[in-house]
């Protein structure tokens, strides 16, 4: 099996007690433009080898990190993402924090209900993102990745959204209707805005999805929706690093890199997953 960070981590350090527990999720199951998704968390994988133990100077894997085998998508949908739900929950009652690879953005709403049981208390999710995610169903399936950020707002999740730049009315509605916190692109980038207050109800517990569509396509063009004038590689970052301080990151995802040859951005993704799970060490 395909352990992530494998040429780093120390017997101890990849054990199952590990702080944080990485779930591989190769679903592609709703794209509806390029493809691909499915070999997303294979690659992440093989290119987390490549990287250095410290980023912006702290040290995850010092704090363990261990990998499931990959979650098995096949059968309907609902089943996936409670196959995915049951995953994290477990992690997060065991005092881990899910990290989960994608795989299409629809992924997200199995990863957070688990999440969302296992707290038993309010939880927002920080979202990157090129689109906003709030149709009630794409192309007739409500469990889409085009659909998933509402479907999470039906259940109560809170919600704030970086990067924007891709939506339909019907979601514009949306966001008003679940009071959706939000910072579009073009606004953050045109501005050069790297941090970005959250209201000050915002759930202390917060979840973060990152879609890697909401990097520019000239950073991250291997991906299969994607849309030009997205946020700078350090821009997203630092977007998220502001929005959590004070809080607590209690799981994370990201999802639809589509590998397209190049290992540049096999390697851009790992990088991202590895500097959240900084994000979510005490320092």
């Amino acid at each position: 099996m395909s352990i992530f960070l494998d040429s780093e981590l120390s017997a101890t350090e990849r054990g199952e007690n590990a702080r944080f527990r990485v779930i591989p999720v190769p679903l592609e199951r709703t794209v509806s433009y390029g493809a691909g998704t499915a070999g997303g968390p294979a690659a992440i994988i093989e290119a987390s080898n490549e990287l250095e133990r410290i980023t912006n100077g702290a040290e995850p894997c010092a704090e363990g990190i261990f990998t499931e085998a990959p979650l098995d998508c096949t059968g309907p949908l609902p089943e996936v993402m409670e196959r995915l739900a049951g995953r994290t929950e477990a992690a997060l009652r065991a005092g881990q924090v899910p990290v989960t690879l994608g795989g299409e953005h629809s992924l997200s709403y199995g990863a957070v209900t688990g999440v969302a049981r296992a707290l038993g208390k309010p939880l927002g999710v920080i979202q990157i993102d090129a689109h906003a995610d709030l149709r009630i169903a794409y192309q007739g399936e409500p469990h889409s990745h085009a659909s998933v950020m509402h479907l999470l707002a039906s259940d109560g999740i809170r919600l704030a959204q970086f990067g924007v730049r891709a939506l339909c009315q019907q979601e514009i509605d949306e966001r008003a209707a679940q009071d959706v916190f939000f910072r579009d692109a073009e606004e953050l980038v045109t501005k050069e805005l790297h941090a970005v207050d959250l209201p000050e109800d915002f759930p202390e517990d917060v979840y973060v999805s990152f879609d890697v569509d909401g990097l520019d396509p000239s950073l991250m063009p291997a991906t299969g929706t994607p849309v030009p004038g997205g946020l700078g590689y350090y821009q997203a970052l630092h977007l998220v690093e502001h929005a959590l301080k004070g809080r607590r990151c209690v799981g994370l995802d990201v999802v639809e890199l589509a590998p397209d040859g190049n290992p540049a951005w096999d390697f851009t993704a790992a990088q991202i997953v590895y500097r959240l799970m900084a994000a979510c060490t005490d320092r």
